[in-house]
């Protein structure tokens, strides 16, 4: 082998390395262009069987469905915010104006009336805590500094929130647009077979994406009416929260039922613990309790074996495995990713045994 062809292949390889190099520096400077898209994907998937049936069953133009497909989910957006944001702007004002050494008094007394009920002062856990000084180092005032930095990003949300609603309209006008990029790269007499993988993982995911939004408002239902029951301040908004956590598998159920405790708690400061607190605790809980046997039993299987048609087993262990390699975002894309890639070798690689075992449902 020659100086030169060794040399040539040298420069080969730094001209690859600084590629990707480039490549990856560029895709992380336009990571929110990107968020942007893959959230327009979502919607996109989500308003495509709208559009679907407004072309065949009411014979609308394609244009004129994706129009009011849009204005329906952008009603449904609007409808959100303006239910939530006065509710979150009450609070944060009330936070904002909120007396900081009141709220450690109250705080200080919720501790006191938990250590009595369980009758554990005698292992002298208050006298640590005094002698430790923890409340003092308590920052309390960075809640109001906290939701001020919240409403310092409203312009960049409402900027997202166009960026996405823009690019979702010309995803459901042109459903072929991302797919023509595509067929660019792949040689002639795979593109048949690319379009038919295309159709089908966009049929799978706009069932589960629609079921994810069922089983968010099956839990927002029961978690409201529990939180109402009992009386617990600003119940629509802690039920939202704690549903919308739902979509983070295993670790969202976890701290939504910490989410609800503690606010539960919280809501009642003021009140006698053993005879309003703590009950009224339990209570709220046992409804949290009762909405994740709802969401396990029957929401999520019914989702998952009627969208993707994968094994629960399956799903438990990519999510696993997503969530090790990407974190929480890794978890939550998961499943359609994988969903995605059965359909691709089934397409590809159907005689492969692996592959026909794993795909033998779809």
């Amino acid at each position: 082998m020659s100086a030169r062809v060794i040399a040539n292949g040298i420069l080969r390889a730094v001209a690859v390395i600084f590629s990707v190099f480039l490549l990856g520096y560029f895709l992380y400077e336009i990571r929110s262009v990107l968020a942007y898209i893959a959230i327009a994907a979502v919607v996109s998937l989500i308003g495509r069987p709208i559009v679907l049936f407004l072309r065949r069953k009411l014979k609308f133009r394609n244009t004129l469905a994706v129009i009011v497909t849009m204005t329906l989910l952008f009603g449904i957006l609007s409808g959100l915010i303006l239910m939530f944001i006065p509710l979150v702007v009450e609070q944060g004002r009330n936070l904002s104006l909120l007396n900081i050494d009141e709220l450690k008094g109250n705080i200080e007394d919720l501790y006191r009336e938990v250590t009595d009920y369980f009758a554990i002062s005698s292992i002298d856990i208050e006298r640590s805590i005094e002698e430790s000084n923890i409340l003092s180092k308590l920052d309390f005032s960075a809640i109001p500094d906290f939701l001020n930095t919240v409403g310092s990003t409203l312009g960049s949300f409402t900027i997202g929130l166009f960026s996405v609603l823009f690019i979702s309209f010309f995803f459901l006008k042109d459903s072929k647009l991302f797919e023509q990029g595509i067929m660019v790269f792949v040689p002639d007499n795979k593109e048949s077979r690319l379009q038919k993988s295309f159709n089908t993982i966009k049929d799978l995911l706009s069932r589960y994406f629609i079921g994810l939004v069922f089983q968010i408002l099956i839990l927002f239902v029961i978690y409201t009416i529990t939180l109402l029951i009992f009386r617990i301040e600003n119940a629509v908004v802690i039920a939202f929260l704690c549903a919308l956590l739902n979509l983070i598998p295993y670790i969202g159920p976890l701290v939504g039922g910490f989410l609800m405790l503690i606010l539960s708690m919280t809501s009642n400061l003021g009140e006698d613990f053993s005879s309003v607190i703590l009950p009224t605790t339990i209570y709220v809980m046992i409804g949290f309790i009762i909405g994740q046997l709802i969401d396990n039993f029957f929401s999520q299987p019914f989702i998952f074996s009627n969208s993707v048609r994968s094994h629960p087993l399956e799903i438990f262990l990519v999510i696993i495995i997503g969530g090790l390699l990407f974190g929480v975002i890794g978890m939550i894309v998961a499943v359609p990713a994988y969903t995605a890639i059965k359909v691709i070798l089934k397409e590809f690689l159907a005689d492969n045994k692996i592959v026909k075992s794993l795909t033998k449902d779809l």
